[in-house]
């Protein structure tokens, strides 16, 4: 039975990419995203370029997953082309590689820790903590974690969160986070004015709102489910924080198709220079990895994680807004 810092080194013949499978998955997600925005224009019936719009959303979710992967040097390390287009997808996405890096690897690094949950992540408070809070604060906790919150992630989580609160924190830091808001505002503008308002609504803001809204949800549930622990730091280790809270979301193959296998989320925080497209093989290969924390996209799982808001240490768990 592997345990502890054993789980890890058993992970550790994974993290190795296959050169011509990485880019073989990047430049066809790549393809497949630029034809699905060029189907929203060229389409003849408008269900068809809806169609294509919201596939262009989930085919983002895809690219992003694969550019999280390059920020992990997880694949295509090194790659001076690989840089660039991944540099451009970040700004294209209002997901800068200084804020998105920075962020993320201290959210690695921290995962499952109250008094970090805020950095990289959906903030956790302790019922006792909650229950100090002013109206005010109360209301602004809630309010990051509202359903209507994680579905207008477009807006929340990447245009201010992501975009414009980093730059106005560091602006000599995050010149990258300016770069990308002025291109995504005239990206927007441009588009409006000389195509019009359904061209723009097919090709930029139904794709973004469909990719960041399924975006921010998973990354919502991945360490807010049911069953998810959390911990001061006594007695935090790397490798439980990773089996004890982050999930494995059970999805259909077209769905971890569109999510690049990012629903394995305990095996990607367990080691995070496994590339996306081994890790199905890593949790079939190793015994220990398949007993985990489960949730899944069925409505009822998604409205069990939705529920949960803040963490009660006596009873040792996430609890919903009813029993604070």
């Amino acid at each position: 039975m592997l345990t502890g810092k054993e789980l890890i080194l058993a992970t550790k013949d994974y993290a190795k990419e296959d050169r011509a499978k990485s880019w073989y998955y990047a430049l066809s997600t790549l393809f497949f995203l630029l034809a699905a925005l060029a189907g929203t224009v060229i389409g003849h019936f408008f269900l068809v370029r809806l169609a294509c719009s919201i596939l262009a959303g989930l085919i983002t979710i895809r690219m992003f997953v694969i550019y999280h992967d390059f920020e992990h040097h997880a694949i295509l390390n090194k790659s001076k082309a690989a840089q660039i287009i991944m540099q451009a997808f970040g700004i294209y996405v209002m997901a800068p590689e200084s804020i998105w890096k920075r962020s993320h690897d201290y959210h690695h690094k921290h995962n499952s820790k109250l008094f970090t949950s805020s950095i990289g992540s959906y903030q956790i408070v302790t019922k006792e903590k909650f229950q100090s809070f002013s109206r005010a604060e109360k209301y602004a906790y809630l309010v990051s974690r509202h359903p209507v919150t994680i579905a207008f992630g477009y807006f929340s989580m990447f245009m201010i969160g992501m975009a414009m609160q980093s730059y106005l924190s560091n602006p000599k830091k995050h010149r990258d986070s300016l770069v990308s808001l002025i291109i995504h505002l005239l990206l927007n503008v441009t588009v409006f004015w000389f195509c019009g308002w359904e061209v723009w609504l097919l090709t930029i803001l139904v794709p973004f709102l469909t990719g960041d809204a399924v975006g921010a949800y998973l990354f919502y549930a991945q360490h807010n489910f049911p069953g998810v622990t959390f911990n001061e730091s006594d007695g935090w280790t790397y490798e439980k924080a990773a089996m004890e809270s982050s999930s494995f979301m059970k999805m259909s193959r077209v769905m971890n198709w569109f999510t690049a296998n990012i629903g394995y989320h305990h095996i990607h925080h367990l080691n995070a220079r496994i590339p996306f497209y081994r890790l199905p093989e890593v949790m079939k290969a190793i015994p220990e990895l398949q007993q985990v924390k489960r949730t899944s996209l069925r409505p009822k799982d998604i409205i069990a994680c939705l529920k949960l808001k803040v963490w009660d240490p006596e009873q040792g768990k996430m609890i919903g807004l009813q029993n604070v």
